[in-house]
This record gives structure tokens, C-alpha cells and sequence, in this order.
């Protein structure tokens, strides 16, 4: 996915293997006894460390892992909205322990904007919060949490007081990646914090993950062909709960009528065409409400009475940040420092150097001058030269 803007705050792509590839680079030829010649090929890179082990917290695989990078041979019910996320492989995994048995799905995404949407697609809103990963909510025996750009759905046969920290030393072993694909979505950060339910949270990045995450409004109205995101949260306010929907467009000027399109359909009612969704049926109708601020385009809905989800929406604000990017190695920018820093130290340790040598030397010449009853400095010495012509 394309970020419009930097942001600070939040959490790239493992791959199972990684092949060779040659640009250019000639074989060098060594000479062997008899006059053959052996060509001699760069090394191959290691292999990138895949998205499951084969043991963690005293689990075995079964078999072999299987590999997939078909969204639907992942998961055939949802791989539209996978393909949404950006999904590129899975790994599916069993693993057994003393009779008991463990069956992981480990999706991999392009970045963790990907992975976080991924998650937040899955995870119901009445699941309990988990501590494991980034993000994580369990089901009964069935956890789903998210870590880098991998999102994982693990299910127990038998739940036991250490299954969370089973997952956490899985959680340890699995690949994170590094620089701008280690970013969650930045449009989370534009949502208000007073009163949020993070539990409630759904990002999406297209029609389906969009209406399955249940979106307030008709999913072809968003504009997602035009590259918009959206997030979707509940809030608790006093006089009940309402639910703030952000849209974030490329530009504001796609915000700006995107806007007016919103408005003219919640003004219409009963007679917008299409239809009202569920979720702005059973809202307060005068507490129906969308602004615009910067490319991002707020709209609030539910039963909390108008002053108070007026009051949510003014709360939105877009502002731009800087975001600091994971560097996988040291960056050329701090390398250049340190080199330009190390050149000025030797400048001026010479330079001391220099001075003190200086002194030494010329200080030490006057001092013996001055012993010897001659002036410090011989510039005002007038020196004769003499021939000794005499018979």
C-alpha cells in the first residue's frame, strides 16, 4: 500500500526463500593441474528464515509445513479480502505435545499495514484483548494476533494457563521486517483516544475487507479504486455508543468531494439511493454527521445523542508527522556523520598537535637565548660576516 504522509508512532515482508540472482557478474576463472579451468560463482545469499519453526515451548511439527501463495488455497472463505491486504504466502503448520495438538496459520503480507488489516478483519469485536504480539484476541481455544508482517491463527485442542506464553516464545522466533514495511497503518494515529474501544478497531483497504469488518457505509461509495483506507471504531461516550468511521483519500481535494458525496447521502435519508446499511438504520438519524479535514474525510453514526457526536467529530484533526523508520544496518546518513565527525577530529587534534609542538620547540630555543644572555628572539641580532684578511 502507498502512504500519502509520515507519522510517528507503529510496527515489512518474510519470505520462505530467497534464490540467486546474478547482475552482471562474470565468473572468475582459476586454473586447475592439466590446464582446466574451474569457474568460480559467488556464494549464494543464506535463505530468508521462514514464517514458522519446526519446535517452540516443547511443540513439534508434524510433517512439513505446508507452503502456499494462492489467497484462497490460505483461506478460501476470506481470500478476496487477503488479496485486499496485499497476502503473498502461508504457511499452515500442525504441531503435537503429548497427545495434545496445536494447528498454526501463518499468513504473511507485504508490509504490517497489511498484517494489522489482516488482524483486525479477523478478530470479532466481543474477543478478549491477548498479550501476545503486536495485537492479538482469543476465542475460546483460538487465538489470531498479529507480529510484523505476519498474522497468526493458532487453535489449541485443549487450553492451558501457559498457552499464552507458548504463543509468546512462538512470537520470538517468527521474522519481523525492517524500515517502512515495519509501519502500521498512520491513519490509526488520527483516531481520538478519550473513550476509544481498540477492540472495535477495523482497517480496511478495499470493498470486501470493508463490508466484512462491518463498515457503516455502502462499501462502492467509498472510493477505494481512488486509493482510500478506512478505519472503523467504536466509542463509549456517556449517552451511548458511537461508532467514528475515517477515510483517508490521496489528496483533499479527492476528501473534499468525497465529502459532499457523503453528505448529500446521509441528508436523503429513506430515499438515499443506495439504500441505507444496517449500521445507519439503527443509528440516531440526528446524530448523523461527516466532515472533512486535510485528505481525511470523519463521519459519525449510532445512537449517542447529536451534542456529544458532534463533539467526537471536531475531536478528529489531521496533522502530518515524521515517522522514524527501522533502519535494518546502519544508515549512509549516520555513516556520513561519523565520517565527516572522525575528518574534524583529526583536524583538530593535528592542529593541537601542531601548537603544542610549536611552543615545545620555539620556547624552548628562547628560554636557552635568555640563559645565555642573548635576546629571545634572534630577529634582532645584527650578524657580521668577517674575513680574516689579515698577513
Amino acid at each position: 500500500m502507498v502512504f500519502k504522509r509520515s507519522i510517528a508512532v507503529v510496527a515489512g515482508c518474510a519470505v520462505l526463500g530467497a534464490g540467486t540472482v546474478l547482475w552482471g557478474a562474470q565468473a572468475a576463472p582459476a586454473s586447475k593441474p592439466g590446464g582446466a579451468v574451474k569457474l568460480e560463482l559467488p556464494p549464494a545469499p543464506a535463505k530468508a528464515k521462514p514464517l514458522l519453526p519446526e519446535a517452540f515451548a516443547g511443540w513439534v511439527m508434524q510433517g512439513a509445513a505446508q507452503n502456499v501463495t494462492d489467497a484462497t488455497a490460505a483461506d478460501s472463505t476470506n481470500a478476496q479480502a487477503l488479496r485486499e491486504y496485499q497476502f503473498t504466502h502461508a504457511l499452515l503448520a500442525t504441531y503435537k505435545r503429548s497427545g495434545e495438538t496445536l494447528t498454526v496459520h501463518a499468513l504473511g503480507f507485504l508490509d504490517a499495514s497489511g498484517a494489522y488489516g489482516a488482524f483486525s478483519f479477523y478478530r470479532k469485536d466481543n474477543w478478549p484483548k491477548a498479550d501476545i504480539g503486536t495485537d492479538a484476541a482469543s476465542n475460546g481455544n483460538r487465538v489470531v494476533f498479529c507480529i510484523g508482517n505476519t498474522v497468526v491463527d493458532a487453535t489449541f485442542s485443549e487450553v492451558g494457563p501457559m498457552s499464552a506464553g507458548e504463543l509468546r516464545e512462538l512470537v520470538k522466533q517468527i521474522p519481523v521486517p525492517l524500515g517502512n514495511r515495519a509501519l502500521t497503518p498512520p491513519i490509526l494515529l488520527n483516531l481520538p483516544k478519550p473513550q476509544l474501544d481498540k477492540q472495535t478497531l477495523h482497517y480496511a483497504l478495499g470493498v470486501t475487507s470493508y463490508a466484512g469488518a462491518g463498515g457503516v457505509l455502502p462499501p462502492e461509495m467509498i472510493g477505494f479504486d481512488r486509493g482510500a483506507e478506512t478505519v472503523t471504531a467504536s466509542y463509549g461516550l456517556s449517552s451511548n455508543v458511537a461508532t467514528l468511521t475515517l477515510i483517508d483519500y490521496p489528496t483533499p481535494q479527492i476528501a473534499a468531494a468525497q465529502e459532499a458525496k457523503f453528505r448529500d447521502y446521509l441528508k436523503a435519508g429513506s430515499h438515499a439511493q443506495p439504500a441505507f446499511p444496517k449500521p445507519l438504520v439503527d443509528s440516531d438519524q440526528a446524530s448523523l454527521e461527516v466532515r472533512r479535514t486535510g485528505p481525511l474525510v470523519a463521519i459519525v453514526s449510532g445512537d449517542a445523542i447529536p451534542d456529544e457526536s458532534h463533539k467526537l467529530l471536531e475531536s478528529v484533526l489531521f496533522q502530518e508527522e515524521l515517522v522514524n523508520i527501522p533502519q535494518p544496518t546502519e544508515s549512509e546518513v549516520n555513516k556520513t556523520g561519523r565520517l565527516l565527525m572522525g575528518i574534524a577530529a583529526l583536524v583538530i587534534i593535528g592542529s593541537a598537535a601542531a601548537i603544542l609542538l610549536g611552543l615545545f620547540l620555539g620556547g624552548g630555543r628562547a628560554l636557552w637565548r635568555v640563559a645565555h644572555g642573548k635576546p629571545a628572539s634572534s630577529v634582532y641580532e645584527v650578524e657580521f660576516i668577517r674575513l680574516n684578511l689579515e698577513k
